[in-house]
């Protein structure tokens, strides 16, 4: 195992003027239970920076830059610890990501996927781990952002002895990171992984369908905004990827009366959520060119890029994907094109106010009360951009910053006991 641990931040780095953004003080949640284990105390950080960006790494050792350490190649300013795991028994290969423990403990899914090289797993994981701390911090929950990644095929290299390994490392950082569910795991996969670490989320339920009801509501958001319509009936929507959390949107979104299409890369799974819930398939090289009133996108991120921009066909871009954006240059580039861009760690922040209500102990209908205040962020950002002139994206961003900022002195960094 290669641990790196950086725990530096320059506070000239935060700049953005926001406004107040209210939430539980964050001593609110020290002491609680998650997965039947204690949760342990928070600490002092610094201010996080702007967002990292994530350079090419020179292959060639005689390249001038293949000198500059791993921290400065790899590792941006305001990650707080990176562990590299491998495991050559099981055939474990995982990155896990620690970004920002400002507000508490760091929670984020473990995500399995065939990466086409470690460095794409690597800047995929700290993506993720950054999204999960603006995530946190935009939606009012008194948790920290991490991510971790495992190397591999779920269909083909999945196993107990590699899931279970991965829990042994897990475990390493003490309460530091929180798995849960992301794509290429489920609740299962985490009941094996808590066989080895203490502090696991999901155990007891899937919080796919409460994401899903957190961009359900988000979607209302933006469609009262963009189409001046208080109702979904008749609102095409593309929803781009069916797995867990888009196959549960599609069937609200039907139950809410709107034209539902629906598109994924596994064909076959696209068809047979169709044809469960009575939406319409759309093909999976299609869905770029279909005409739709809003997209969804609930697959892997990165779908709005320079080649995508020009060739979109809908109002409004809100789903329950991570980083939608291939770069954060991409929502002026909507802006531009009148496009409605929801933020993605807005509008799916559902799923993770869900997990802070069960280690908070409160009772489902609470915690769907609370998703379901989502489409009120939602809207609040869609109006801050007006104001400030701006992005979406930026409009939530400066949101973010100042929760962080005005936390970051609550303090301590969370430390485990």
């Amino acid at each position: 195992m290669l641990q790196l641990v950086r725990l530096h931040r320059s506070r000239s780095q935060l700049a953005l003027r926001t406004e107040s953004l209210t939430a539980r003080p964050p001593a609110e949640i020290d002491n609680r239970r998650i997965g039947g284990h204690p949760a342990a105390t928070r600490c002092r950080c610094l201010p996080p920076p702007t967002a990292p960006t994530f350079p090419a790494i020179p292959t060639d050792p005689t390249h001038p830059e293949s000198a500059l350490s791993i921290f400065d190649r790899m590792i941006p300013d305001d990650f707080e610890q990176v562990v590299f795991c491998h495991d050559a028994a099981s055939g474990l290969r995982s990155i896990i990501a620690v970004h920002d423990t400002t507000l508490g403990p760091a929670l984020g899914g473990v995500r399995m996927r065939a990466y086409a090289s470690d460095e794409e797993a690597l800047i995929d994981c700290l993506r993720l781990a950054q999204g999960m701390t603006l995530k946190a911090a935009v939606a009012g929950v008194n948790l920290g952002g991490a991510k971790s990644v495992i190397i591999g095929d779920p269909k083909r290299d999945k196993t107990e002895a590699l899931l279970r390994a991965h829990g042994r490392f897990i475990q390493t950082l003490n309460g530091r990171y929180i798995p849960g569910v992301d794509a290429g795991t489920g609740v299962a996969d985490l009941e094996l992984i808590a066989v080895e670490a203490e502090r696991v989320s999901c155990v007891r339920s899937d919080p796919s369908p409460m994401t899903a009801l957190g961009v359900l509501e988000g979607i209302k958001a933006c469609v009262r905004a963009r189409l001046d319509a208080d109702s979904l009936e008749g609102v095409k929507v593309l929803v781009q990827g069916v797995g867990h959390v888009g196959a549960a949107l599609a069937e609200q979104l039907l139950a809410e009366k709107a034209e539902v299409l629906v598109s994924d890369v596994d064909v076959t799974r696209a068809e047979h959520v169709a044809d469960r819930i009575g939406a319409a398939p759309v093909n999976a090289d299609e869905w770029l060119s279909t005409a739709c009133d809003v997209l969804a996108p609930c697959a892997y991120g990165g779908i709005v890029d320079d080649d995508t921009v020009p060739n979109l066909r809908c109002a409004t871009i809100a789903g329950g994907a991570n980083n939608v954006l291939a770069e954060p240059r991409h929502a002026d580039q909507l802006r531009t094109r009148g496009i409605l861009y929801a933020p993605d760690y807005c509008i799916n922040a559902g799923g993770l106010i869900s997990l802070e209500e069960e280690i908070l102990g409160h009772d489902r209908e609470r915690a769907e009360r609370r998703v379901r205040s989502v489409g009120d962020l939602v809207a609040g950002v869609i109006r801050r951009a007006e104001q400030d002139d701006v992005s979406t994206a930026t409009a939530a961003a400066a949101l973010a910053a100042e929760r962080l900022r005005s936390l970051s002195t609550v303090g301590p960094r969370f430390v485990a006991r």
